[in-house]
């Protein structure tokens, strides 16, 4: 008996990941290798599992990335080595490639973020960008946008306000969602609460 195929996913989730053993060099004062890497699989982990039945690709091409989303039957699209932007437009094109109506990017360092949290930006209307800034209301953690929209991401400091402009200018409505679990992110130090255990 062949398998009916079950419906469309209405978007799909693009995690760019620079690499496990080399990343979250800022933290180093504080945390020794072994213990960066832990830090930042379990949160990429956590963030795959926001996802919940939506699609994910990881966007990396350092190897342990990719063991890693290989073991959990992840798309892996290769890190184009030209900057965050690159990277996550790469996700993107990936994305758009499978025929779907929206993107979310959601960054690997979001260790709040709860199972199946992400789908609530996935069945937007078309002309709408959500934008999650992160806890210093500086970053975008996380960004939903329709898949079909060319956009040309803006990463890093302000990166919230650029991307709404962005949207603006393309002629698309904004909304700022701010969220405690998914615009916490993990970038300096004094980002590492109290609260955050990591098995």
């Amino acid at each position: 008996m062949q398998s009916v195929p079950g419906p469309r996913p209405p978007a799909g989730v693009v995690v760019p990941i620079r690499a496990f053993t080399s990343g979250m060099a800022r933290l180093a004062a504080v945390l020794n290798d072994h213990d960066r890497i832990r830090l930042a699989t379990t949160m990429a982990t956590r963030v795959v599992a926001a996802a919940g039945p939506l699609p994910v690709v990881i966007v990396s091409s350092a190897s342990e990335v990719e063991t890693w989303a290989e073991a959990s039957n992840l798309v892996v699209v290769p890190d184009p080595g030209t900057g965050l932007d690159d990277a996550v437009a790469a996700g993107c094109a990936e994305v758009r490639g499978m025929d779907l109506a929206r993107v979310i990017v959601a960054h690997a360092d979001l260790p709040r973020a709860r199972p199946a949290s992400l789908t609530r930006f996935a069945t937007l209307e078309p002309g709408i960008v959500t934008i999650v800034p992160c806890h210093r209301d500086d970053g975008t953690p996380v960004i939903s946008l329709p898949a079909a929209v060319p956009f040309p991401f803006a990463y890093g400091p302000d990166s919230a306000r650029r991307h709404a402009a962005i949207a603006r200018r393309a002629g698309l409505a904004v909304r700022i969602v701010r969220d405690s679990e998914l615009g916490y992110d993990v970038d300096i130090p004094e980002d590492l609460s109290e609260e955050l255990t990591f098995p």
